[in-house]
């Protein structure tokens, strides 16, 4: 795949981003839940980088911490949509019949509500929890792969190439392989590259209606709702987590461009 100006663009912004949070342990070792009432919305020095929050604590930490929760969390939702995005799809689209028709059954049940709304709902349940927020997130996610991967692979089932292959007596793992595989790959990486981003952005958008992750978690969500009450006198805390979404799913949105 040859990726273009803004693609690289995206990936190097998002490598920076997640290199500065995944190493700000070894370069900046400051605790996260490290208290200094008497240094409220202190603004950024050499001594606090990105400032303090409301309660003193360090905003450059928390920032960092918050980056990985909501990526890494993202990363592994969207993982696990798209291992059964691409079992359940390649199977409907391939075999159809009640395969088909009880995966399609599936995907409507869940899309019967809207996305952000069932991942609430999940939230709701057992808030502060990070395997609610998993499976919400996941199960959304997971209709999208479905339907775009049983799509092109529905197409492709009837293909000469691929029908070609099976009557020369090639197995399905290598019709897999050779015929659907190449054809799924640009879609699939745009497709999830998208898919994080939004990820991120339902988490996000939980921790700030207070129904995600719970105080003292580091979540960016939860530090605009925290810092909020205080846009006023220290707008530059208040939108240190709000410019942290927005750079996580630019970045992504660029790297989700088009593939040559």
């Amino acid at each position: 795949m040859k990726l273009t100006v803004g693609q690289r663009c995206g990936a190097l912004l998002l490598l920076l981003l997640l290199a500065t949070a995944f190493l700000q342990p070894y370069f900046y070792p400051m605790d996260i839940g490290f208290q200094d009432l008497s240094n409220m919305l202190a603004s950024p020095d050499a001594e606090s980088w990105f400032g303090t929050d409301h309660l003193g604590r360090d905003m450059f930490a928390r920032l960092a911490s918050a980056i990985r929760l909501s990526f890494g969390l993202s990363l592994f939702s969207v993982a696990c949509a798209l291992m059964a995005g691409l079992l359940f799809g390649i199977l409907a689209g391939l075999f159809g019949g009640w395969l088909d028709r009880l995966f399609s059954f599936i995907c409507d049940l869940v899309m019967a509500l809207p996305g952000l709304l069932l991942i609430l709902l999940f939230a709701s349940l057992s808030p502060g929890s990070f395997w609610t927020l998993y499976l919400g997130i996941a199960l959304v996610i997971w209709v999208e792969f479905f339907r775009v991967i049983r799509a092109i692979t529905s197409t492709l089932a009837s293909s000469s190439e691929l029908q070609s292959s099976r009557l020369m007596g090639m197995p399905w793992f290598y019709c897999i392989k050779r015929h659907l595989f190449p054809r799924l790959l640009p879609m699939v990486a745009t497709l999830t590259a998208f898919s994080i981003g939004n990820a991120i952005l339902a988490l996000a958008t939980l921790g700030f209606v207070s129904v995600g992750l719970r105080p003292p978690t580091a979540e960016l969500g939860l530090m605009m709702t925290e810092l909020f009450p205080y846009y006023y006198q220290a707008p530059l805390i208040f939108l240190q987590p709000v410019i942290a979404v927005f750079l996580l799913v630019f970045s992504l949105q660029l790297l989700a461009g088009k593939v040559k």
